[in-house]
Formats: structure tokens, C-alpha cells, sequence
């Protein structure tokens, strides 16, 4: 089966890119390297069922070119972070709701067998009650968490419209090997290079600000899952670890696996567009997906701190 990634170079879509071609699988991976890395695909630069396309995903020509004989799509590539949503609202809108227009309406020509979508728990915005089922009122309170509900909107349009075979995943926040460094990285990667330069990790708000971390091969898994999983065409699904935890304590996990118990956190104002609480219920993925998640935070914990010699 031809599978089509875009942001395949990225964090996540690189961790599904090296699932499917190990399973044998054609993988083409359109990608504008904006955030993603050639590095994360060098692994597979002779392998005759892998095609890298240097494209952005607005571009019809390369995305039309790039679904020729695809029966699949997985659509990752997006503006992901709240704050440079927030910084550029234009750019945020063209690349997640106008790409994803051009994606669907390609895929819809090509007549690719099913398309899943990359959303974001951002979509509910904030919420009454806990865990977060996805019956839920969505109220997303940043152009990030805007965008990804338009373009799940346009996937159940065309779902129901043209009878493109989509489904919407709604990832929690997901961490693991290949997230990026830099002035928009998540929370844990932030706190586990502070703690290797043996500076304060600094927390947002007061820390009692709750989160659903899973783990990238676990989000792998429920993706896949969402791939092949038959008459599941026009839903959307959790995917998380069903664990919420409290930024504090995340901050006191970190600093005891990184030997950094000295170190006090620094608090400072809460950011905009930060949601509360975040904690996914997995009982529709679980039922109809048949999707468990496997890595518990501290063992993802561990897996980047080895990774990154802590």
C-alpha cells in the first residue's frame, strides 16, 4: 500500500514514516522542512519504497503529484505550537486550514482510500469536566486550536460531501525522540535541557495546570490503527495516555530522573492560549480502534533522558 505523510520529516510524522516502511509499506513524504528534519529520514535515503518531495502542502501541483497511486494519507504537517499561532494567525490559517482544503480536495480526485487527519486536543479549549470525551463542547481559545477544528469540519464535509474516507485524531500532548529544540519546544523537553545545563526549570502559571502526555510510538500505534481499521470513516478519536498529570509534578519527576533534585523551579505568568486541564478519555479509541496505550510517562521519561545522556 502507497501512504502518503506530509510533514513526514517532522517529529511525529518521521516515527511513522519508519513504522510503514519497516512494514513494508511505500511511504511518500511531502514536507517543506519549515520545522521538519532531513536528518530524521536520512535512515531511509536508498530505500526504493521511500520518496522525499520538498513541497509545501498549499502547493496543488506537488500535493497532486504526490498522491499518484497513494491509497493512503496521513496528514501531519501543520503549525502545531499555540504561540507562534498566536505570533502569526495568517500563516497559521493558510498552512493548517487552506493546506488541508487542497489536501482533501486532491485526495477526493485521487480517490485515496482513507485520510487521517492530525488534530489536537486544542480543539476543546476549556473544559467542565474530566477526562475529555469527544462529545465534548469545543471552545478552542487559540488560532492553533481554531485552525485544527476548521480543518476537521472540512474533513467531515468532504467525508460526507464526496464520500472521502476521512478520520480525525485528536492527539494529547505527545512527546518522545525527535521533538525539537528551540523557543517552541514542549514543556518536557524545555525542563530536561535546563536540567542538563543545571538551571531552575521555569513553570507557567502556578503548575497545578493538568496534562495528557503520551508517548510518540504510542501515537504511532493509534494512528496506524485509524490507517486500517475498517468502517470508521467520518469519526474522530482520542489519543492520549488517559493519564493526566500536574505540571508541578511533572517538574518534580524530571529533576529526580535527572539527578537535579537542587533545583528549584522559577514560576512565572501564565502564557496565553494555555488551556487548563487536559486528560483524554480513550474509551471510544479503545473500543473501536482496539488502541492501548503501552509507554507510561516515566518510561518515556527515561527513554529521552538516555537519549540525550541526562
Amino acid at each position: 500500500m502507497k501512504i502518503l505523510i506530509t510533514g513526514g520529516a517532522g517529529f511525529i510524522g518521521s516515527h511513522l514514516t519508519d513504522k510503514l516502511l519497516t512494514n513494508n509499506h511505500e511511504v511518500i513524504v511531502l514536507d517543506n522542512l519549515f520545522t521538519g528534519k532531513p536528518e530524521n529520514l536520512a535512515q531511509h535515503e536508498n530505500n526504493e519504497k521511500f520518496t522525499f518531495v520538498n513541497a509545501d502542502i498549499t502547493n496543488r501541483k506537488k500535493v497532486r503529484e504526490s498522491l499518484k497511486e497513494a491509497r493512503g494519507v496521513i496528514h501531519e504537517a501543520a503549525i502545531t505550537n499555540v504561540p507562534l499561532s498566536i505570533k502569526k494567525p495568517e500563516l497559521t490559517e493558510k498552512v493548517n486550514v487552506k493546506g488541508t482544503k487542497t489536501l482533501l480536495e486532491e485526495s477526493a480526485n485521487a480517490d485515496v482510500e482513507r485520510f487521517v487527519y492530525a488534530s489536537s486536543c486544542a480543539v476543546y479549549g476549556e473544559v467542565k469536566d474530566l477526562p475529555i470525551s469527544e462529545d465534548f463542547e469545543l471552545n478552542p481559545i487559540s488560532p492553533y486550536g481554531e485552525s485544527k477544528l476548521a480543518a476537521e469540519e472540512l474533513c467531515q464535509k468532504f467525508n460526507k460531501d464526496q464520500g472521502l474516507d476521512t478520520v480525525c485524531l485528536r492527539y494529547f500532548n505527545v512527546h518522545g525522540p525527535r521533538q525539537t529544540f528551540g523557543p517552541y519546544a514542549g514543556v518536557i523537553l524545555k525542563f530536561l535541557k535546563r536540567a542538563k545545563k543545571g538551571k531552575p526549570p521555569i513553570i507557567f502559571g502556578d503548575g497545578k495546570q493538568t496534562r495528557d502526555f503520551v508517548y510518540v510510538q504510542d501515537i504511532v500505534r493509534g494512528t496506524l490503527l485509524a490507517l486500517r481499521q475498517k468502517d470508521v470513516g467520518g469519526q474522530i478519536f482520542n489519543i492520549g495516555s488517559g493519564t493526566a498529570i500536574s505540571i508541578n509534578k511533572l517538574c518534580e519527576t524530571i529533576l529526580n530522573v535527572t539527578n537535579s533534585t537542587e533545583l528549584e523551579p522559577i514560576y512565572k505568568e501564565a502564557k496565553p492560549g494555555d488551556i487548563r486541564h487536559s486528560h483524554a478519555d480513550l474509551s471510544k479509541a479503545k473500543e473501536i480502534l482496539g488502541f492501548e496505550p503501552k509507554v507510561s510517562l516515566n518510561e518515556g521519561l527515561a527513554r529521552l533522558v538516555k537519549k540525550f545522556d541526562l
